[in-house]
């Protein structure tokens, strides 16, 4: 129970901080660069990323990091040892944020600049990339930020969740582990040898 318990901590932990970093780079490298393209450019280049990004791997990440955040949750809830759990709420709430913050807002603009079109057809590129770019960018940083935040929640829950487990040890009986304990005291009991004393005693 402890080990599944610190995987699904240690597994959401990695899964949001790949968002964050997805997010963090949008914010502090792709959109500052796009910042100085021509408004066809801009365009395209966000649909074509818009397009791309919908893949199973960034999906897999994405929606799992909410599953296995969730999953490391019930894990700690169900345990005798709740240290961590506080840490794992907070870092799920942020993330549930940076989720209905992404299919609120910036997955409808995404939208939006899909349904205008090819970018050679358009006819007003400036007024698609206004509409686009700042309220996009301002959710983007939220986000940012939220997931971030997220991150740090549930990297302090599992520092947490191995300072309890080392605790644990420490205090159990030599040779026994907390991992170990929880399958009983039988697997660590020394093997006794039965005597039958009804057997009759040889005579001198």
């Amino acid at each position: 129970m402890r080990t599944l318990q610190h995987l699904s901590l240690l597994g959401a932990t990695i899964s949001t901080a790949l968002m964050a970093g997805l997010f963090f780079a949008f914010t502090f490298a792709i959109m500052p660069a796009l910042r100085g393209a021509d408004d066809r450019t801009f365009v395209d280049v966000m649909q074509r990323i818009n397009v791309s990004i919908l893949n199973p791997v960034f999906l897999t990440v994405f929606t799992g990091g909410l599953i296995v955040t969730i999953v490391a949750g019930a894990l700690h809830l169900g345990s005798d040892d709740r240290s961590a759990l506080p840490w794992i709420i907070a870092g799920l709430v942020l993330y549930g944020a940076v989720l209905l913050i992404t299919g609120g807002f910036n997955v409808p603009l995404n939208d939006k600049l899909a349904a205008a079109g090819d970018p050679n057809a358009i006819a007003n590129l400036a007024a698609v990339r206004e509409h686009f770019e700042d309220p996009w960018n301002v959710g983007n940083v939220v986000r940012t930020f939220a997931n971030i935040a997220a991150c740090c929640c549930l990297a302090y829950g599992l520092i947490v969740d191995g300072r309890s487990a080392a605790r644990a040890d420490a205090s159990a009986p030599s040779g026994v582990t907390a991992s170990s304990a929880e399958d009983g005291p039988s697997a660590h009991e020394p093997n006794t040898v039965e005597h039958d004393w009804s057997a009759p005693v040889p005579s001198r």
